[in-house]
């Protein structure tokens, strides 16, 4: 119940609604969409159905790449495999579950988790049924295969390895999970032969990938504020590894960088986010509570900059792409923002619905997916650039 009521009080948030009065009136209304003067050329190169739509659910359904195919979800249990270039359907099946995270492509496999506390696992050249298992709650991050593993994080504060070939499950633990927290769970990530995940109670931990005995542990930003929902510090974001360093936020406010190898904390920054930071080779990229977007110095976690032109709007986690920025919003816009300056590029859209998935990017082109349930590739040119 007290998850239920906190997503409420995000989505008003989040949204601006007034939940006080008769008229209405928006406490802090989304800004609108600003005039611009482009300088990316967006073209959409093809979209496709995937399945039903999930508005409003808060899922972690974002397609991915992978071998010159792009896999995705909807909430109703499809799946497809798409030919990356073209659009071109490879494979659909539907396996009537209720996908909440994923996919995780690896190991020849494609793995969902639901709403019902399962894991499932595709042949990732047919579509086929490989393995499903019961992992009893909730997984709303998409699961992390290396090595011959699945590793998963349910909403109980589970970290789960199973075997990639049959489900069976090698190792489990448990982090306590506050009374009060956000209706989400930080996506594990495997670093050679380790596995690290962020957890609601604000600890970052590193855990043997063979048989999960704890390597590190740190809290980001511990839990303060006399009421639980000041005491909010949920670290919900994907880690993010680029070489011998890992990336983090937390909601509690803080942005870090973190030796992958000891969990010594090398640098911290005041922005709170629920969001995957995105990463490129010398910044990084974050979208704060009030759907500001920064860039920050991988170096030393300095500001270098803040666009606030779309304020409550909802933005998703932040993608590289060349020398942009990509961002979804909550009416179906995808943003590109300089990376350097974090002015607005060009904007296109999906559809009218949300995007709450963070856009994905292979090659040349950027995959975004709807709480449609649509599923579209985008190209951006500059100008002359032919």
């Amino acid at each position: 119940m007290i998850r239920i009521l906190l997503l409420a009080i995000l989505a008003v948030l989040v949204t601006g609604c007034s939940i006080f009065g008769d008229d209405d009136t928006p406490i802090d209304p989304p800004a609108e969409l600003p005039d611009f003067e482009a300088s990316l050329k967006v073209s959409r190169v093809w979209d496709v159905r995937i399945g039903g739509g999930t508005e409003h659910l808060m899922l972690a359904l974002s397609p991915v790449a992978d071998g010159g195919r792009v896999y995705a979800g909807s909430h109703d249990g499809k799946a497809i495999a798409v030919d990356a270039e073209n659009g071109r359907i490879v494979w659909a099946v539907n396996t009537k579950l209720e996908f909440a995270a994923g996919p995780a492509v690896g190991e020849g496999l494609v793995v969902f988790g639901t709403s019902g506390g399962e894991v499932v696992a595709l042949d990732a050249l047919e579509g086929t049924a490989r393995w499903r298992v019961d992992v009893t709650g909730e997984v709303l991050a998409a699961p992390a295969i290396a090595r011959g593993t699945v590793v998963v994080r349910t909403v109980d504060g589970r970290l789960r390895a199973l075997d990639a070939a049959d489900g069976t499950e090698f190792w489990n633990i448990e982090q306590t999970v506050p009374r009060l927290s956000l209706r989400g769970t930080s996506a594990p990530v495997i670093s050679g032969s380790a596995v690290i995940s962020g957890f609601a109670n604000g600890r970052i931990a590193s855990y043997d990938l063979d048989d999960g005995d704890i390597r590190w542990e740190n809290v980001i930003a511990p839990p303060s504020g006399r009421t639980e929902l000041e005491r909010l510090a949920d670290i919900d974001g994907s880690i993010v590894v680029i070489d011998q360093d890992l990336y983090t936020g937390s909601y509690a406010g803080r942005v870090a960088s973190i030796a992958a190898e000891s969990g010594q904390v090398l640098w911290s920054q005041e922005v709170s986010t629920y969001r995957t930071l995105g990463v490129d080779w010398s910044s990084l990229y974050a979208t704060d509570l009030e759907s500001h977007v920064s860039g920050l110095s991988r170096a030393s976690g300095a500001v270098l900059w803040t666009q606030e032109a779309l304020h409550m709007r909802d933005v998703t986690s932040p993608t590289p792409y060349e020398t942009s920025i990509v961002v979804g919003d909550f009416e179906g816009y995808v943003h590109w923002l300089n990376a350097a300056t974090g002015d607005i590029e060009a904007r296109s859209r999906v559809h009218s619905a949300a995007i709450s998935g963070r856009p994905t990017v292979a090659g040349d082109l950027v995959f975004v997916q709807s709480e449609s349930g649509r599923l579209a590739a985008f190209r951006a040119k500059r100008p002359g650039s032919d």
